[in-house]
């Protein structure tokens, strides 16, 4: 009797534990909701105004394409100034909260939750080739991370809380509840434990409920009927995720020497060395507004429905296999998720254009389909989180219809990255920060 007594008082302190954690969920999970959204609604409107700055621009005689190199240029500095007094808000973020996670790094403090929203609009809404979902982490993780110091939770306990609202944050940036969740159980904590998963469910589930009173409750991406493709067709998806492996260590190697290229010139201020490659990225825009941003309006484009040459699916893919990671080494605040979903739904229609020519039943019919899958195909390569990649793209696009191939695809993708060695990119961006500053 003693022990059946001592095993439900275990029971009961057990419950009273993930009840204290999930009443700070919903807490929280207010907070990033509503802030998520509200950074996600700046961006848009940022977007917005950046789309009547260039058709002014190109309107102004003599060398218009100077006013979007210069506005790129000044919100890159801007940005890059925010992360010399807080350096903390210096990129995606998501590398901090994997380290906080694994107890070797700090938990951030309160102070990079603004550092990341303002350096974040300046950075992401000048046209840099950054994703939102980076900042809106790191900004669920600081709030997750203070809501634990206030309430003196143990030090198991404020972890957990800071990476259950950074899933939050993730659901929220790309209004994708289970997308969220499952990168804290896959990506971050690699683990399916109840006092992990029942927090992290709550928190997501309000974040992303409170943001969509913001933003709205229709997927990030609108798309038409899609075909299932004929299981006929099933290996050329395979091929096609075998060569995403590849794309994906390709594209890991890019982000990691273009921080080494930037890195080699010390005597130089971060800042200048941002204004710099922002100006580069404000003459891309001047050029072709789809060649920059964060990538949203070209995968509407390909997804969508709409139509557009090989040459022009080629050209924007290389252009944007440079401009993500140049851009990601100004170190100022943004996220490498959406520029990735980018480079993937590219990748998909390219290699249906080329397939075509070779493979007997591909035809363009495909091009939606596999722009989808690449999506996920890439993001698996790069990331190393297949799960988490296949439900991100399901929810924001709502298309379900090609699951199989998306599975398969991805599944490719991560066992070729795997068998020629390319470590997840933020496995690599954490170990990179934690040699920088083991004081982190």
């Amino acid at each position: 009797m003693r022990e059946s007594r001592a095993v439900s008082g275990d029971g009961v302190e057990s419950l009273r534990g993930i009840g204290v954690l999930c009443a700070l969920a919903v807490v929280c999970g207010i907070l990033i909701g509503f802030i998520g959204g509200a950074f996600r609604w700046c961006l848009r409107e940022a977007d917005q105004w950046r789309g009547d700055m260039l058709e002014w621009a190109h309107e102004l005689p003599g060398p218009g394409w100077l006013v979007p190199v210069a506005v790129t240029a000044t919100g890159a500095g801007l940005a890059a100034l925010i992360v010399r007094w807080i350096p903390l808000a210096a990129g995606s973020g998501i590398q901090h909260v994997e380290a906080v996670a694994r107890g070797e790094a700090q938990a951030a403090p309160l102070r990079v939750l603004p550092a990341k929203f303002v350096g974040g609009v300046l950075s992401i809404g000048s046209g840099l080739v950054l994703g939102r979902e980076g900042p809106t982490v790191h900004m669920g993780a600081a709030i997750g991370a203070e809501a634990g110091r206030r309430v003196k939770l143990g030090a198991d306990d404020s972890r957990l809380m800071q990476t259950s609202v950074a899933g939050a944050g993730l659901g929220v940036a790309f209004n994708a509840p289970i997308g969220g969740a499952l990168f804290v159980f896959e990506e971050v904590t690699k683990t399916f434990r109840t006092r992990t998963v029942i927090p992290t469910l709550v928190a997501v589930a309000v974040g992303v409920g409170c943001s969509r009173i913001i933003m709205g409750d229709r997927p990030d991406f609108l798309v038409g009927d899609v075909d299932s493709p004929s299981i006929i067709l099933l290996p050329v998806f395979v091929v096609f995720g075998l060569l995403t492996g590849f794309l994906g260590m390709f594209y890991n190697k890019l982000i990691l020497g273009s921080l080494d290229l930037v890195a080699r010139f010390p005597a130089v201020p971060q800042t200048v060395k941002a204004a710099a490659i922002g100006a580069v990225i404000g003459a891309l825009l001047a050029f072709d507004p789809l060649a920059a941003g964060d990538g949203d309006a070209l995968g509407q484009r390909l997804i969508g429905g709409g139509s557009m040459a090989l040459t022009a699916v080629a050209g924007y893919l290389a252009v944007r296999l440079i401009a993500g990671p140049l851009s990601y080494a100004t170190a100022t605040p943004g996220g490498l998720f959406a520029p990735v979903l980018a480079v993937g739904a590219l990748w998909g229609v390219l290699f249906v254009g080329v397939a075509d020519v070779f493979v007997p039943g591909v035809d363009s019919s495909l091009k939606v389909a596999m722009a989808i899958v690449g999506m996920a195909a890439f993001f698996g390569a790069v990331v190393r989180a297949p799960l988490t990649g296949i439900v991100i793209v399901i929810e924001m696009t709502a298309v379900t219809s090609v699951t199989v191939p998306m599975i398969a695809a991805t599944a490719m993708a991560v066992v070729v990255a795997q068998f020629i060695g390319s470590p997840p990119i933020y496995d690599s961006l954490r170990e990179r920060m934690l040699a920088a500053d083991p004081k982190t």
